[in-house]
Parts: structure tokens; C-alpha cells; sequence
């Protein structure tokens, strides 16, 4: 059985490749319980049914996102979208700070935002 994660990785060159393992690598170590999916075709991780961490290949660098990103107040991690996630990108492997990734991915699968939860009572709303 094929990895989508894995596969998703290798679709991209070089250093956009080496970059998806190794957060692909310190995202499982960090989060081994929580469930990884393409999720709107990328990788996200997943604790019981909220997305916590994912990242995303563009043409110019490898965003990594937090969906709770807001809320571990760590400098590094940029506001991103409507609700509380926070990104940061990496053009370069040798450019990830391996000993700030494995702290902020710490933060995020002990705080996890209820998104799923917003979601629910959003569509109640409707």
C-alpha cells in the first residue's frame, strides 16, 4: 500500500522534496498517534477530528501550517487566514530549524484548536 504523504513529497524537486521528508519525518516522530491525510491536496495531521499541522509545495518554498499556529505565540510563525493558524516557509532543507520545528509541533499537538467544533456550530448556524 503507497503512502499519499510519501507520494505527495516525491511529485517535487529537489529541495522542495527534501524539505517535504523531512517535516514528513519530524511531524510522525512528534505526533505518532495523530492520523496523516491529504486533506484539500496536502499533507495534514490530524488529532481525533481536527487538522493540527500540514504543509503545502508552492513554486518559491514549502509553507508549513499550523492551525493553532496563533495561539503558541512563537516568533517564526506568521498569521495565516481567517481563524488562528500561523505558517512559516522554507525554500532551502539546511533552513529549517529542526530544534524550533520540534517545539512548536510539541505546543501544537498539546493545544489543539477545536476546529471541527467551530466548523459544527458554523454549519448549525446556516
Amino acid at each position: 500500500m503507497t503512502d499519499p504523504i510519501a507520494s505527495y513529497g516525491r511529485k517535487f524537486p529537489g529541495e522542495s522534496a527534501a524539505i517535504c521528508r523531512l517535516l514528513r519525518s519530524e511531524i510522525r516522530a512528534a505526533m505518532p498517534k495523530a492520523t496523516a491525510k491529504l486533506w484539500h491536496a496536502m499533507p495534514v495531521w490530524f488529532i481525533g477530528k481536527n487538522p493540527v499541522v500540514g504543509y503545502k509545495v508552492t513554486a518559491k518554498h514549502v509553507n508549513l501550517l499550523f492551525w493553532n499556529g496563533q495561539s503558541l505565540h512563537e516568533p517564526g510563525l506568521k498569521a495565516a487566514g481567517k481563524f488562528k493558524a500561523a505558517q512559516t516557509q522554507f525554500s532551502e532543507v539546511d533552513g529549517v530549524d529542526t530544534k524550533r520545528l520540534r517545539r512548536w509541533l510539541k505546543q501544537a499537538r498539546t493545544d489543539v484548536w477545536d476546529y471541527a467544533g467551530l466548523r459544527g456550530r458554523r454549519a448549525g448556524a446556516a
